[in-house]
């Protein structure tokens, strides 16, 4: 099939299942990851990472404070990315929330290297964020605000979302060791990699 035939095809919607999945599907990924950064000390970028940077800093539970800090943004989902991205995001946060405090008792790691952590966990994470976006959805906060300056002002998601996270990764550095900052820096490369790859304006067109 030519790429003139396939831009003349009718664009198909996805089904309400298949964003279930899709939503189900990428808080997993992101989740497992999420369990590799923890067992290795590390850190992330985006909302997540804010999180990351509360739970060390006050102690509260990563859960927790990742779902109060996506609750601004939502407004911003609402009026720019509609009805339907909002709260396919909402339910992404909240499943992801949940999932980050009840996996670590379902996946007991004994050991992972932390190189591997860093960039496995960072492709994974890539991959997972990638479904939420194709699937017309986010885990909120600076997911939306990237999103939206992807589709308003044609900017690559990744390269925005790289700059966001390495300025996030060095407000943590009171609370980790730096070699962690340098894995978390690795695993920030390696998730926006996936994302600045895979993830380009105009080349996924079912919504």
């Amino acid at each position: 099939m030519t790429t003139t035939t396939m831009n003349t095809l009718p664009i198909q919607r996805h089904t309400l299942f298949e964003d279930v999945q899709g939503v189900v599907t990428g808080a997993l990924f992101v989740a497992l990851a999420l369990v590799m950064f923890r067992h290795a000390g590390m850190l992330t970028g985006g909302t997540a990472g804010m999180a990351f940077v509360l739970h060390y800093a006050t102690q509260v539970s990563f859960g927790a404070a990742f779902f109060v800090l996506n609750l601004p943004f939502y407004w911003l989902a609402w009026k720019r990315m509609g009805a339907r991205f909002t709260i396919k995001t909402f339910c992404a946060v909240a499943l992801l929330s949940v999932l980050s405090e009840v996996l670590p008792h379902w996946v007991v790691l004994q050991s992972v290297e932390p190189l591997f952590a860093a960039i496995g966990g960072g492709l994974l994470m890539g991959t997972g964020l990638l479904i939420l976006f194709r699937h017309k959805a986010s885990l909120g906060g600076i997911n939306v605000l990237v999103l939206w300056l992807q589709e308003k002002r044609g900017w690559r998601a990744g390269k925005i979302q790289m700059a966001l996270d390495v300025t996030i990764l060095l407000t943590a550095i009171p609370w980790v060791g730096w070699w962690q900052l340098v894995l978390s820096v690795i695993g920030a490369v390696a998730l926006n990699f996936s994302l600045a790859v895979n993830h380009r304006p105009g080349r996924y067109a079912a919504v």
